[in-house]
Order: structure tokens, then C-alpha cells, then sequence
């Protein structure tokens, strides 16, 4: 693990899919390290949720900022960024942690508003976000680190996940795509995640059978999302990680 207790201090660091889930824990994780953490989500109550942790810890005082990654209009990341560079001057960190996980079907039946709402969220909300985000990052005093959230099943397809998969496969490649535009340009690395089966309400709604004790939590991952969000992950660029496999390592 990370040997600094407050390896993100002074850092500005925004996590989006904050209400819920590993975006509520990594944000907790990255508040605790120092962090002032930018709470992003479409669920203004889920995201006050998150902040009144932060805050009964008496961690450095995050902000709450609601965004639809459904939304179409470019001009709207635009104006978002706008607002986090008049607020904070600058980025030291982004996750990019929502997603939603659409339907569970053959191609042959998948619904089509659904497969657009599952692209929209995953890949073309993620792409517009960090293309507004960039300068910001660009921006940061030091280094500065992006995380794209990945899946088992955006390396390698599976039968029936539809549109998540294929948008996971999408989110690799808009990574591979940007670390090596930032390759040796620029002090921002970049790389992908796979959190892997974690306790989720996603994983549930994915497997309604399965025993959720049976399922690791958010919180057994977390030192692979301190690791690549701190500087030590410095020379980590490009690459397309797992998180349990990084924990185990830094253990």
C-alpha cells in the first residue's frame, strides 16, 4: 500500500459515479488521503450521501456537482469544465467511474434505446467529460493521473452482455488512444481499471442469483485506486490493469 498517509493532500481529485458504489468509496479513499474530492453524479441525494461521510470525518470539505453523463450537448461539458476551473483552477486527478449496465441479452434482441442510453453514458459522456477535463489536468502543479473504469468483459467479449461489453472495449481503446497522445507531451498519465467482481447494486442487478457475501467489497480494492490516483503510480502509462491483482501487489 501506499506509505504515505496523505499521499493526495493539497490535490484536487473529481470521481464520477460519486453517489454510489467504488465512485462513494473512492471518493471516501482519496478524501481520506487529502484529497478535496469533486463529487460528480446524476443523483443529487446519493451525492449529498457521500458528502456528509466526507464531512463527519472531518476530511477536507469536498463539492457536490450533478451531471448526467446522458446528456448530448457538448456545450454542457464545456460549461461544466468552465465551472470547475473558476472553482479550483485546476485538476490533479479524474475517475471515471460511471456507468450503467443496460440489458442482459442476445444481440439479436437487445433494445436499440437501450443500447444507445448504455453508449451514450459509457463512452460518449466519458469521452466529452475528459476532453473538457483536459486542460484542466494539464493544468495540475505536478503530475496528474486519469482512471477509466474497464471490465473482464471489455477484454474479452461475452455472450449476452450487449452493450456494457461493447462500450468496455470502447473505453480501452479511447484510453489507449489518449495515453498515447499524452505520451512523453504532457505530465497527465492514463491508464484503465478493471475494479473485477465487486459488491455492487450493478453486480447484483448482472447476477440475481449470486450470494453478495460471496462478493468482495469496494473497500478491497481501494489501494489499487490510491495507488494509480497518487504520484507514486507515476510511471504507470497506458496500461490496462486489474485491481485486485494491483491491491494484492501493494499489500
Amino acid at each position: 500500500m501506499v506509505e504515505n498517509a496523505q499521499p493526495l493532500a493539497d490535490r484536487v481529485i473529481l470521481v464520477t459515479g460519486a453517489g454510489y458504489g467504488i465512485g462513494r468509496t473512492a471518493a471516501l479513499t482519496y478524501a481520506r488521503a487529502g484529497a478535496t474530492v469533486i463529487l460528480l453524479g446524476r443523483t443529487q441525494e446519493a451525492l449529498n450521501d457521500t458528502y456528509d461521510l466526507i464531512e463527519a470525518e472531518s476530511l477536507p470539505q469536498p463539492a457536490v456537482l450533478p451531471f448526467d453523463l446522458e446528456e448530448s450537448d457538448e456545450d454542457k461539458y464545456r460549461l461544466l469544465a468552465e465551472a470547475i476551473d473558476e472553482n479550483f483552477g485546476h485538476l490533479d486527478g479524474v475517475l471515471l467511474n460511471a456507468g450503467v449496465l443496460g440489458q442482459r441479452a442476445p444481440l439479436q434482441t437487445y433494445h436499440w434505446e437501450t443500447w444507445q442510453k448504455v453508449m451514450q453514458i459509457n463512452v460518449n459522456g466519458q469521452f466529452a467529460l475528459i476532453k473538457h477535463l483536459l486542460p484542466l489536468l494539464q493544468a495540475a502543479p505536478a503530475d496528474a493521473s486519469v482512471i477509466f473504469t474497464s471490465s473482464s468483459v471489455g477484454r474479452q467479449g461475452r455472450a449476452y452482455w450487449g452493450a456494457y461489453s461493447v462500450s468496455k472495449f470502447a473505453t480501452e481503446g479511447l484510453m489507449q488512444v489518449l495515453a498515447d497522445e499524452l505520451e512523453n507531451t504532457s505530465q497527465v498519465r492514463v491508464n484503465s481499471l478493471n475494479p473485477g467482481g465487486t459488491r455492487t447494486t450493478m453486480r447484483a442487478m448482472a447476477y440475481p442469483a449470486e450470494d453478495p457475501a460471496s462478493v468482495p467489497e469496494a473497500e478491497d480494492i481501494m489501494p489499487a485506486y490510491l495507488y494509480l490516483m497518487s504520484p507514486q503510480s507515476g510511471d504507470i502509462h497506458g496500461q490496462a490493469l486489474n485491481a485486485r491483482d494491483l491491491a494484492e501487489t501493494l499489500a
